[in-house]
């Protein structure tokens, strides 16, 4: 049985969502549904930081993609932090998202 955490914080440039986990078929509506509670100011950034992500399938891949569209409506930003590599690499989620190193470097920026 997959097992998913995610962790919500509010932070001063946006909230921050921490994954640890398995973001897939079985899991991905929990994402959906933490997203649904958050609410985005414009020029906010939502970050999502999937360093404790241990596997995430297309369903996965499909939840991060509304989380997208969640701060696009909302006239906020989107980054991913701390993406595992060979999640980064097969599924190209460089080429939608901004990916940084880890969300200390984020919440930096």
């Amino acid at each position: 049985m997959s097992t998913l955490e995610i962790t919500a914080r509010d932070t001063t440039t946006g909230p921050v969502l921490e994954i640890r986990g398995e973001l897939d078929y079985t899991t991905a509506t929990e994402l959906r549904e933490v997203l649904t509670t958050l609410t985005l100011q414009p020029g906010q950034r939502l970050l999502v930081d999937l360093a404790g992500m241990q596997f995430c399938d297309s369903s996965g891949i499909a939840a991060l993609i509304a989380a997208r569209k969640h701060a696009h409506t909302a006239h906020a930003e989107v980054a991913l932090a701390a993406v595992p590599t060979h999640i980064l690499r097969i599924v190209g989620l460089d080429q939608m998202f901004a990916v940084l190193p880890d969300s200390g470097t984020a919440l930096r920026s």
